[in-house]
């Protein structure tokens, strides 16, 4: 399960891109070693998030398979946004289990 996730493009602010992105930017990952042992996932993306990109869902879903969500108006799944529960996630890994 991924919400809001990315691989390469994120929209931030100049401190917030020093904070966040170069952290994550160089992490090596094993995508198919993710995929093995992850072989079905969900990926959930709100068509008007200001951080991330809907272009990131091609990655999850070209690199891991991925089964792709977008919600519709929910700008980024966070607190400041008023998510503290986000019930697609829960009937995505739900529906996941039963597979």
């Amino acid at each position: 399960m991924y919400v809001a996730g990315f691989f390469d493009s994120l929209m931030l602010s100049e401190d917030e891109e020093e904070e966040v992105w170069n952290k994550w930017k160089n992490a090596p990952l094993d995508l198919s070693r993710v995929r093995t042992q992850a072989p079905k996932s969900v990926a959930i993306f709100s068509d008007d998030d200001p951080y991330v990109p809907l272009s990131n869902q091609n990655d999850f879903k070209n690199k891991l398979g991925s089964e792709i969500i977008i919600e519709h108006g929910k700008n980024h799944f966070n607190e400041s946004s008023g998510y503290f529960e986000l019930p697609i996630a829960l009937e995505s890994v739900l529906k996941l289990a039963q597979n």
